[in-house]
């Protein structure tokens, strides 16, 4: 029996902007998506909790769907 591979998406997340000045929660928010430092870049799966931690603090990012 052959398995289906499932192409998951990812985004592409960059730190455009510094957090300083920025909420304390906003702050844990890019802790949790890895960035520390700005312009940094990780890759996250395009899943609603990732979504929903971008959303949160989207005007500090730039995303791009993989």
């Amino acid at each position: 029996m052959a398995k289906s591979v499932v192409a998951t998406k990812n985004l592409s997340i960059t730190l455009k902007r510094s957090p300083i000045g920025t909420s304390y929660r906003h702050r844990l928010v890019l802790q949790g998506l890895g960035l520390r430092k700005p312009h940094q870049t990780v890759v996250r799966p395009d899943t609603p909790q990732v979504r929903g931690l971008v959303g949160k603090v989207s005007y500090l990012l730039e995303v791009k769907a993989q």
